[in-house]
């Protein structure tokens, strides 16, 4: 059973709840229907990356990410577009990286109020979810700099985004 886009957003979104979460939420979160929602851990479980108490693997999902997302998810751009910051654009990253002229990587959304060149989202529904789930955000805004960055930059998305997966675990 191969992973879909949206996995990666329901994984992402799971990481970041706390234990108990319901199907509904995420549906609802996510705006994902609840058959689309139970489709999508029964991949995660069967990749190795949820556990059967439907907990994130955190080790596992990490090194999914920072290994291959950007082989089984590459990038794509756009011209340039309005839209919502992403990659080192975004927060966290946007605060450790110096400013740049170049266009800054975003998100294409009507409501988004950044100008930048248009990287498509892993999946449709991300710009959505990430203006409702501002720690969704940050997640995806990681994993996008894993996607599309230089060795510097998905250095400093790995570490932040090791610490969310993995928050008792050192930074190496």
């Amino acid at each position: 059973m191969a992973l879909k886009p949206q996995d990666i957003v329901l994984l992402l979104k799971i990481a970041g709840l706390p234990e108990g979460w319901t199907i509904r939420e995420l549906s609802e979160g996510l705006d994902m229907s609840l058959s689309a929602v139970h489709r999508s851990i029964a991949r995660l479980q069967a990749a190795g990356l949820l556990d059967v108490q439907r907990r994130v693997n955190a080790a596992q999902a990490f090194e999914f990410l920072e290994h291959a997302i950007r082989y089984v998810l590459p990038p794509r751009f756009e011209g340039e577009s309005r839209g919502i910051p992403t990659a080192g654009a975004a927060s966290p990253l946007r605060e450790w990286l110096a400013p740049s002229d170049s266009l800054a990587p975003v998100w294409p959304h009507p409501l988004g109020e950044t100008r930048g060149l248009a990287l498509l989202p892993i999946h449709p529904s991300v710009p959505e979810a990430a203006l409702r789930d501002a720690q969704l955000a940050q997640s995806l805004a990681l994993v996008d700099a894993m996607r599309i960055g230089d060795a510097r930059l998905r250095g400093l998305a790995g570490e932040a985004l090791k610490e969310r997966l993995l928050p008792s675990a050192p930074l190496s």
